[in-house]
Parts: C-alpha cells; structure tokens; sequence
C-alpha cells in the first residue's frame, strides 16, 4: 500500500489496519518458526507497512496538537 492510499484512509480505519497488520506480522512469525516461509519477504513487507501506517497516525495525531511534539535536544559543547 502506497502512502497516497494510506492518506485517504480514516484515522478509525489505520488503527484498525495496525491491529490487523500486527496480528498478520505474529501470524507470519509463527508460521515461518514452524515451516519456513515461500516468501520471506512478506516479513519484511508487513513491517514496512506497519511503520507507514503508525507514521501517518503519527503525523495526524501532531497536526492536531502541536504541543505533543517532542522537546529540541540541546547540543553541550565541552
């Protein structure tokens, strides 16, 4: 899934698609623990896709509150 199509996604339907995702992941691992799997990619694929997803939910979260950002680390210089 592209990040265009993650975009026109509601906030409720990306947090349903993480819960989904996840659980896809832990199907995944348990799967290829037990036999390996044809296509190990797909490991690989559905954390990529989680990540994108928790991004964007990320991104929302902060455009709707600036005051969630984190604080600057100040450099000490020595």
């Amino acid at each position: 899934m592209k990040m265009q199509e993650i975009r026109e996604l509601t906030t409720q339907e990306l947090r349903e698609m993480v819960r989904d995702q996840k659980q896809r992941l832990a199907q995944l691992r348990l799967t290829h623990a037990i036999s390996p799997l044809e296509n190990t990619h797909e490991i690989r694929n559905t954390k990529r896709l989680i990540a994108r997803l928790l991004t964007e939910l990320r991104q929302r979260e902060l455009a709707e509150n600036p005051n969630l950002r984190r604080p600057k680390k100040k450099n000490k210089k020595k």
